[in-house]
Formats: C-alpha cells, sequence, structure tokens
C-alpha cells in the first residue's frame, strides 16, 4: 500500500457528516450582515445544520430568512419553535424586513413561516412543512426530557431542520449529543461511543479520548458553526460591541455567627449545604425584599429575578405597579404582559430566570438585579443576557442580592463564569478555522499579536 492510498483509508474512515440540502441557491437579502448571509448560505448547504452564535448576532433573521428558502424550495411552509412569548418577537422582526412569519397555536394556513411554543408541539402535524427550526435549541440538552425526545422523533422525516441557540454550554457534551441526534447527525449514544471514554466509574463522567479530538472538532464542524463574535469567523466586529457590564453585590447581614458547635465566629457562618443554604435563603427574605425594594429606580425599566415564589411574591407586593410572570400562569397571560414589557407599558417586571430568562430581547432596560440565588450559573448567564447583548446602548447593571452566609454561591457563580468563559474561548478556538473554511471558503488570516487594547471584564462592586 503506497502513502497515498494509506492517507486515502484513512480519510475514509473520517466521522463526517454529509450536506443533504441546496445546490443551487438564491439570492439572499441584502439586508444580512455578511457573517449572517454566508451562515445562511452554509447552513442551506447543509440542510441539516447547527448554529451555536452568541446573543445578538442575529439567529432569528437567520433563521426567517433560512425558513424563507426552505419554504420556497419545498413549496410547503417552515414550522419555527421558540420559547413562550418569544414568538411575537420573531413576528414583528419578520414584519420589519417583509418576511412572511406569523404566530399560530395550531395547524393552519401559512404561506412560509409558523411560529409556536414548545408547549403546543403536539398539536402539529409536521408532514404539512416542508422544515423545522429551533430557536434557543438548548431545550434539547434535557436527555430524558419530554420535548427533546418527542422532537428528534416528529423531526426524522423532515430533509430540512435548523437548530440555533448561544454557545453551548461548555464541556456540557450532552447538550451537543442531543443536537447531532435532532440533526439526524449521529445518536446521542453512538458519539460517545466514537469519540468519549469513561472517567473511573462515573458513568456520567466522559472525557474526549486523546486520541480522537481533533477529529471530534472536525466532525463537529462538518454539522455547526458556533462563534460568539464575527471575528471568530474572521468578519469584522464593527457594530457588535459590548457595553460594559457592573455586577454589584449586596449583603444582607445575618447575624449568623454561630456554627454547629456552638463556637463564635468573628465573621459569618458559611452555609454550604444544601439545608444550610435554603434555610439561609428562607431566613433573609424580607431583608433581601427590603433592599430590593431601595434598589429600584423611581423611573426607567427594571427586571428582578427570584428563585422562591415568596421572594417574586414579595418584591412585586412592595414595589408600586411591578408586574410579576410567574410559571402557574396562563400561557396568553404570560405572553400579554411580557410583550407589555417589551414595548415599554410595563416598567417593573419580576419573574424567574427558568420563565423569561431565554430568548427575549430586552435591549430597551439595562438595569436587572436578583433578590434570590440559586447555584445555577446558566440561569444568571441567561437572564443577564436579556440586557448585555450586542445592540444594547447603555451600561448594563445587575444587582446580586445575597445574606452574608451565601458567600459560597458568590464564589461558585464566579467560578462557573471564569470556566464558561475559558472553555468556550476554547470551544471557539479549536473549530474556528475549521467552521471559516465552511462557511466562509477561506481559512482564517492569522496576525502576528499585538495588545493594543486591555482585556475587560465585568466588573464587581460589593455593598453591605
Amino acid at each position: 500500500m503506497t502513502l497515498q492510498s494509506y492517507h486515502d483509508f484513512l480519510a475514509q474512515k473520517r466521522v463526517a457528516d454529509v450536506a443533504s440540502g441546496l445546490i443551487d441557491l438564491p439570492d439572499l437579502p441584502a439586508f444580512l450582515f455578511p457573517h449572517q448571509r454566508d451562515i445562511v448560505r452554509w447552513s442551506l448547504r447543509r440542510g441539516r445544520a447547527a448554529v451555536f452564535a452568541g446573543t445578538g448576532l442575529g439567529k432569528t433573521l437567520m433563521e426567517l430568512v433560512w425558513a424563507r428558502v426552505v419554504s420556497n424550495h419545498t413549496g410547503k411552509p417552515v414550522l419555527l419553535f421558540a420559547p413562550l412569548a418569544v414568538g411575537p418577537q420573531h413576528e414583528d422582526e419578520a414584519r420589519t424586513y417583509d418576511l412572511l412569519a406569523r404566530v399560530v397555536t395550531r395547524d393552519g394556513v401559512v404561506d412560509e413561516t409558523a411560529i409556536t411554543n414548545y408547549q403546543k408541539l403536539d398539536l402539529f402535524d409536521l408532514s404539512r412543512y416542508g422544515g423545522i427550526a429551533l430557536d434557543e435549541s438548548s431545550i434539547l440538552k434535557s436527555f430524558d426530557g419530554h420535548y427533546r425526545n418527542r422532537l428528534i422523533e416528529i423531526a426524522r422525516p423532515i430533509p430540512f431542520r435548523l437548530a440555533a441557540t448561544a454557545t453551548p454550554a461548555p464541556n456540557d457534551f450532552m447538550e451537543l449529543g442531543s443536537h447531532a441526534e435532532f440533526l439526524g447527525v449521529m445518536s446521542y449514544f453512538s458519539m460517545l461511543a466514537t469519540f468519549f471514554t469513561h472517567d473511573g466509574s462515573e458513568t456520567k463522567s466522559w472525557r474526549l479520548k486523546g486520541h480522537a479530538e481533533n477529529e471530534f472538532w472536525r466532525w463537529m464542524a462538518s454539522w455547526a458553526v458556533m462563534l460568539r463574535k464575527p471575528s471568530d469567523l474572521g468578519y469584522s466586529d464593527d457594530g457588535y460591541e459590548l457595553p460594559p457590564l457592573t455586577k454589584r453585590l449586596h449583603v444582607v447581614e445575618t447575624g449568623s455567627h454561630w456554627d454547629d458547635g456552638g463556637q463564635f465566629s468573628l465573621l459569618p457562618v458559611q452555609a454550604k449545604t444544601l439545608q444550610e443554604r435554603n434555610h439561609a435563603r428562607k431566613s433573609t427574605i424580607e431583608h433581601r425584599i427590603a433592599r430590593a425594594v431601595a434598589l429600584t429606580p423611581a423611573d426607567g425599566h427594571y427586571v428582578w429575578w427570584g428563585n422562591l415564589n415568596a421572594e417574586t411574591e414579595g418584591v412585586t407586593k412592595a414595589i408600586p405597579g411591578a408586574v410579576e410572570v410567574r410559571g402557574s400562569d396562563h400561557d396568553d397571560y404570560k405572553e400579554e404582559k411580557l410583550k407589555a414589557f417589551s414595548q415599554g407599558k410595563i416598567r417593573v417586571l419580576v419573574t424567574k430566570p427558568s420563565i423569561c430568562g431565554f430568548g427575549m430581547n430586552w435591549q430597551h432596560c439595562h438595569r436587572t438585579g436578583f433578590v434570590g440565588l440559586n447555584d445555577s450559573f446558566e440561569q444568571v448567564y441567561q437572564a443577564i443576557r436579556r440586557f448585555w447583548r450586542f445592540g444594547q446602548g447603555s451600561e448594563v447593571t445587575a444587582d446580586f442580592i445575597a445574606a452574608d452566609t451565601e458567600g459560597a454561591i458568590i464564589a461558585n457563580l464566579d467560578r462557573k463564569e471564569q470556566d464558561a468563559e475559558r472553555m468556550a474561548a476554547a470551544m471557539v478556538r479549536h473549530m474556528a478555522d475549521l467552521s471559516s473554511v465552511a462557511v466562509r471558503g477561506a481559512a482564517l488570516e492569522r496576525h502576528d499579536y499585538q495588545p493594543k487594547q486591555k482585556l475587560r471584564l465585568p466588573a464587581w462592586e460589593e455593598f453591605a
């Protein structure tokens, strides 16, 4: 066997997903930015693709243009799923660019794109649609979730599929595997068997096989594109500068200076166990609500986030004119109130990250706060990103209210943020050259590093 034939043999063994989309592409609208235009073209050529793009990079517009082309090609409408209350935003954006998209609650006559929320999944006959698109497709990360399994099942016969979300959680290979399975690239378990190995006896801990790392990222780049800013793929970042973000920590004193052994401490005894943390949260609710009221500005828009019903109910009652959106509310009520806040008709909104922390675009508001905390970095990150995103014209301020015994939670969130930033940068770095060739048709230009701009991280200010 010659060396060339051996290379050919290795190339045949390489894992990659074959494109199954359009060959002849129509001209795309001129209103798309260069990175948006090329990503849409790549997605259409792929047929089944994932777009992992940072908040504010135009995923909605890319989804709508992709849907128009697919609808024209198949002669059928495209069904676009979005989180609850996000659909009206998509409809408004489509109207702005003369794209035909309509929010619907069940099957009906739609010219181009039907937009609905995930809760109405079982009300649609997918055989009527030429394509399916998932907005905020991170909903697929729940391995045994109803929506994940149902979406994968109903999407199998559909040739055109698009999944779009912000850059996935670093090292969350379950999320990547679920996206691959939804797109028909490879099953989740096949992905694990091909590229990963167990860490010891812990069945939920997986790591990339040392010899398979390069092939894994090459495989990823065959069906997904990942970027946090346009320059990740070699485009200009003009117009994509984030404003400053300041995080302000407000500490509520509890007077808890006695540990379980009856020993006095000069510093507050930190809550470590889940039971201790829950006790710290519940015992300081009134004080934290009072601090939230004092921090709420008399003018301008503001969003308070809580984790306990007592937190959100208390803040809503204490702030005149505040409106709460809760999980038990009817879907129509939620959509009505969230749309009213988006339009500026509600000044202070109170809710939970699990309800409204995904998908909403609230650049009209630049002040937010957390009256209660948990250990979920993703919820905090997503909630802040409703405001701190490309297109925001003002400095964003995020207030965090915590008991003096909750220092461990703050430290944990801070550690997770640093880990996420470092790992997301690594994921983008691994895929940048591969994705750039696929999307732009050219490798990234590498220039000598000349540090002229200081690294700026969100500032923390602490208030007792």
